[in-house]
């Protein structure tokens, strides 16, 4: 049986969950970015949950990406949180559970309204993991790619303006989820190299198939040209979700958004510089300096009409 398998089924009465400093410290090792803009930005009374929202699903990730699992292995895992999700919104509360799995307990029960923004985050990420486990080892079409993308675009947006500026107003149009796709495009190409590794596949197999292309050969025409063209879409995704961003009412989310698209917009262009080749590692924002940089250009940005 593999750590996986035996970490969902160690189950405890007593969790670490209800303490913040908990999910706070999962967040902070896996993304300093995430950290601070949730620790500078959120709301003062969405602060834990928020760390929390963020935790969770970086587990089941890394649960999910360990090596020397099965595929057996993984939906089962993937499975069981799906089913303590429904159990919750049912009002079945676990009676134990581990101490991450406590986390997503916590927030279900903190809920504010069934159409929350945390509901659909919640649910969104959940079929984001539940497609990750499932796709690993084959390759996906592009209308599954499309999917894995709407379902990421809306459960981070919806996060985040659950967690910063609540009560205020922000659109509802077709532009909402376009600079959280773009960001999602940018880091599927930022992570291609390692994912291949990993056993994800992300070029559709249509791509795949007229061009008679090797899915790990990032250095043929025919994926530098898919990249090419990728790279191209979220550069207007990216435009067009900064003019989204610039009519949103509260400050905060505005300058939160515009810090989380700057992260992946120099991506894309060192990704261009390179001629559409892909790199091992791209520059990222660790330090807490960098972060209060980019968070300066950020708010440069948020305070400037589009």
């Amino acid at each position: 049986m593999s750590n996986l398998t035996l970490r969902a089924e160690g189950l405890k009465f007593e969790s670490k969950a209800s303490d913040s400093s908990f999910a706070s410290t999962i967040t902070r090792s896996a993304s300093k970015q995430t950290y601070y803009t949730i620790h500078l930005l959120a709301d003062r009374d969405r602060v834990a949950d928020a760390y929390r929202a963020y935790a969770y699903f970086r587990w089941v990730d890394d649960q999910l990406d360990q090596s020397g699992i099965t595929k057996r292995e993984r939906l089962y895992f993937v499975g069981r949180q799906l089913t303590l999700m429904e159990r919750c919104y049912r009002g079945e509360w676990p009676r134990r559970a581990s101490d991450e799995e406590m986390m997503l307990v916590q927030l279900i029960r903190s809920e504010r309204g069934e159409r929350s923004g945390l509901r659909s985050y919640i649910h969104h990420m959940m079929a984001v993991m539940a497609f990750d486990a499932e796709r690993r080892g084959r390759l996906i079409s592009a209308d599954e790619l499309d999917d894995y993308t709407r379902n990421l675009a809306t459960a981070v947006t919806e996060a985040m303006h659950y967690f910063i500026g609540h009560r205020c107003k922000s659109p509802q149009d077709e532009t909402r989820y376009l600079a959280v796709s773009a960001a999602h495009i940018t880091h599927m190409l930022r992570d291609t190299l390692d994912d291949i590794e990993t056993g994800y596949f992300n070029i559709p197999s249509e791509i795949v198939e007229a061009n008679h292309v090797d899915p790990r050969d990032v250095e043929s025409e025919p994926y530098r040209k898919w990249i090419k063209d990728r790279v191209g879409l979220a550069r207007v995704w990216f435009k067009t979700g900064r003019r989204y961003l610039s009519r949103v009412e509260n400050l905060r989310c505005r300058i939160a958004g515009f810090a989380y698209t700057a992260r992946f917009e120099s991506v894309l262009s060192a990704i261009e510089s390179d001629d559409y080749r892909l790199r091992r590692a791209y520059p990222e924002c660790k330090s807490f300096m960098s972060t209060l940089n980019m968070g300066w250009s950020a708010t440069s940005r948020a305070l400037i009409p589009q």
